[in-house]
């Protein structure tokens, strides 16, 4: 079973396909970064012991990964202690991966260290930061670019929930039950994912929250020398940057969020809002294709229901699945540019041909040629089920369905009964409905809404610059489409952010991009 995640390697292509333009100015006045701490220890340091503060980071040429070669060049990768428990700062320690590039402009006008998060939860900003180097050429000059593994995730003690074999076989698992022995596979499977998890996670497995993260953040804004965070979150890494925010709300720099999650959503509400992304997109992509909306999603349906009843051979020898299809359908949705391999997939399914639509279902849960699955799943269901206490039950699932499939023929079942898969009979508690984003006295956040946005709805845009409060919360939205603004195309939104983040310039809330 899998989550419609709140971060893809699509979504995170579809982001940052385009260059970046925008001027820089000469404002930064913060020396070169070699890895000390600064001489006066910034705020919301006191009570860490030194062995942290001022620890200092030994960058070194960084290594392949599991996912992925060296990156090669002016990439250095380093290892930050932090605690395991926040609340035992000076017990014991794990190491979270960063990796860097140093700003590539003169170090007088070097504004500091702008953070990265790809979002997810459980993406790797140690492998996606550096192919998308370029894009961020301007923004480059005056900053280092900076991302991590969050703590669970990949190189920073990344979890694997289950092996490869156990991962395919578990493909085969009907996550839309239509019979009382479906449900009870479904279940089981999930609840076997937790127990895999445990095992696989032990002690960390109750140390892995957006909070703990954003403690993470703000000691390593400290350690790399920053008097202030700089920081640039896409998708869940909204989430990440909100909650930094109204932990830290003083040491706020110029913090960015695109893609951006709703902070008064809880799980059923976080569904619905994806359930209503996920369609309208489908339906602009069906409008696109100058099919009707409405008949389109039909035709989806009726083709899902029959995979259901008997699901289509592939090239791989390897069956087409229900889910596995409508994963297929998903996957390209984040992106406008991927939209015609939507069509000829759907075409191939129609003739009896399943594989363009695996194809992309592979791509989405991150499958390689060899059968080899990542982990991004595996650390974003840990993160996601230690955060959200609110738990549906089965029952409650399957009274929510009627509403689901009224938001959405073609994924609110799916969605639907994920808020009871999900979670079901984890090994750990959750630990708050909504996430606090409330942010009084911190600079301006400027919060970046995308009208087409399948993943992250336009919507939480507003709900996010509001909960983060009055004079701090700014929106800009962007009338485009696919999962997220900066970098998709648009000249407005792109020099608008470049000017924000390199110059300060906080545009008028409200904003908006055609």
């Amino acid at each position: 079973m899998a989550r419609i995640a709140r971060w893809t390697a699509a979504a995170a292509a579809a982001l940052l396909v385009a260059g970046c333009s925008g001027s820089s100015g000469s404002d930064g006045d913060e020396s070169k970064d070699d890895g000390r701490p600064p001489a006066a220890a910034p705020s919301d340091t006191t009570g860490l012991p030194a062995s942290l503060t001022s620890q200092k980071l030994d960058w070194e040429g960084c290594k392949a990964t599991e996912t992925g070669p060296a990156p090669g060049g002016d990439w250095r990768c380093a290892t930050l202690k932090v605690p395991l428990d926040w609340s035992k700062p000076t017990g014991e320690t794990i190491g979270i991966a960063l990796i860097r590039s140093e700003s590539s402009g003169s170090s007088d006008e070097r504004i500091g260290s702008l953070l990265f998060n790809f979002g997810g939860p459980g993406g790797s900003g140690v492998d996606y930061l550096p192919p998308y180097g370029p894009t961020f050429a301007e923004l480059h000059k005056r900053y280092d670019l900076v991302s991590w593994d969050p703590r669970g995730v990949a190189a920073s003690e990344g979890v694997r929930c289950r092996d490869n074999k156990e991962i395919q076989k578990a493909e085969s698992v009907d996550t839309t039950p239509d019979t009382s022995a479906e449900e009870t596979t479904f279940l089981k499977d999930a609840a076997d994912f937790g127990k895999g998890c445990q095992e696989s996670a032990g002690k960390l497995m109750d140390h892995v929250s957006t909070t703990d993260t954003a403690r993470d953040m703000d000691l390593m804004r400290h350690v790399l020398g920053d008097q202030k965070m700089h920081y640039f979150g896409i998708s869940y890494g909204t989430e990440l940057g909100g909650v930094y925010a109204h932990l830290f709300p003083k040491n706020v720099g110029r913090l960015l969020l695109d893609a951006v999650v709703d902070p008064s959503a809880g799980t059923v509400g976080h569904a619905k809002n994806q359930a209503k992304g996920f369609q309208r997109a489908l339906e602009d992509y069906l409008k696109s294709t100058g099919q009707d909306p409405q008949e389109g999603s039909q035709k989806i349906v009726d083709l899902l229901k029959r995979i259901d009843s008997e699901p289509l051979p592939t090239a791989s020898g390897r069956d087409l699945t229900q889910q596995l299809a409508l994963t297929g359908v998903i996957y390209p949705l984040y992106s406008k540019s991927s939209w015609p391999a939507l069509t000829s997939a759907l075409e191939a399914a129609e003739d009896g041909d399943g594989t363009e639509l695996l194809a992309q279902a592979d791509g989405y849960n991150d499958r390689d040629a060899s059968g080899r699955y990542g982990t991004t799943t595996h650390s974003q269901r840990v993160i996601s089920c230690l955060d959200d206490k609110e738990r549906p039950t089965p029952e409650e699932a399957k009274a929510l369905l009627p509403e689901f499939r009224k938001i959405s023929p073609v994924f609110g079942d799916s969605m639907g009964w994920d808020t009871a898969g999900w979670c079901h009979d984890w090994p750990v508690a959750g630990q708050y409905e909504t996430a606090e984003v409330s942010a009084p006295g911190a600079e301006p956040v400027l919060v970046v809404g995308n009208t087409g946005d399948p993943a992250t709805p336009y919507e939480g845009a507003r709900k996010m610059a509001d909960e983060l409060g009055k004079g701090v919360g700014v929106q800009l939205t962007w009338k485009g489409e696919g999962h997220g603004a900066y970098g998709s195309g648009s000249d407005c939104v792109d020099s608008t952010v470049n000017d924000y983040l390199l110059d300060g310039k906080v545009p008028d809330d409200g904003k908006v991009c055609e």
